[in-house]
């Protein structure tokens, strides 16, 4: 398990009311009970099976403000291989650090995390909503964007940022071919992103003893 999924999965511990419910909700994610997370800005969604009963979960976490995603897009562009990890399923622990040092608080705390959940148990995150909250950190061990994504910075605005600040950058004399060269540019992005999958792809492949060529 990645440092950030074990960072998560702690915050998961302090979020719980009593062991003995982290232990069942950790069971029930384990047992495939928890359905298809639904990973919004600020919130997870799903659906839990319990024997005959099937409950919705709603998680909520509070999003960064405007100035820490600036200050976070600033700091994912200041080393150029940091856009290529977080598409190779990586999350750079400096950066963490770098965005701790400059105030932001990407990994949030337990008691950050809110759940609601229609069994409507009276102490919160209830079973349900610790299964949920166990079966996340399994969905970001290979996927850190889906963490960016739940605290408010969705992978698309991301890039489109990073792409803003490469034009600005670039000053009023690219300002003629703005247009097509941004579209360029950001088809560079997109290029280096798909590519880095890609490569990740691969070396997960070849790791498990598998063939690459069937990637192809």
């Amino acid at each position: 398990m990645p440092w950030w999924s074990k960072a998560w999965s702690r915050a998961v511990e302090e979020a719980a009311y009593h062991q003995d419910e982290l232990r069942t909700g950790r069971a029930l994610a384990r047992r495939g009970a928890v359905g298809s997370i639904t990973v919004g800005s600020g919130s997870l969604v799903a659906a839990v099976t319990e024997g005959d009963d099937a409950w919705t979960v709603q998680v909520t976490v509070p999003v960064l403000g405007e100035e820490a995603i600036a200050i976070l897009v600033e700091l994912v562009a200041a080393e150029s291989g940091r856009i290529a990890e977080l598409a190779a399923g990586q999350l750079p622990h400096q950066l963490i650090e770098d965005a701790e040092d400059s105030g932001v608080e990407l990994l949030p705390y337990g008691s950050e995390l809110a759940a609601e959940c229609s069994c409507q148990a009276w102490a919160q995150p209830c079973v349900h909503g610790l299964a949920v909250l166990t079966q996340f950190t399994w969905l970001i061990n290979d996927d850190p964007f889906q963490l960016l994504l739940l605290r408010g910075l969705a992978k698309e605005t991301l890039l489109a940022r990073l792409h803003r600040r490469s034009v600005a950058a670039a000053g009023p004399s690219a300002d003629a071919g703005a247009a097509g060269e941004g579209a360029e540019d950001e088809a560079d992005v997109d290029a280096a992103y798909d590519a880095a999958v890609r490569a990740a792809r691969i070396l997960q492949v070849i790791e498990s003893g598998g063939d690459p060529d069937h990637l192809f």
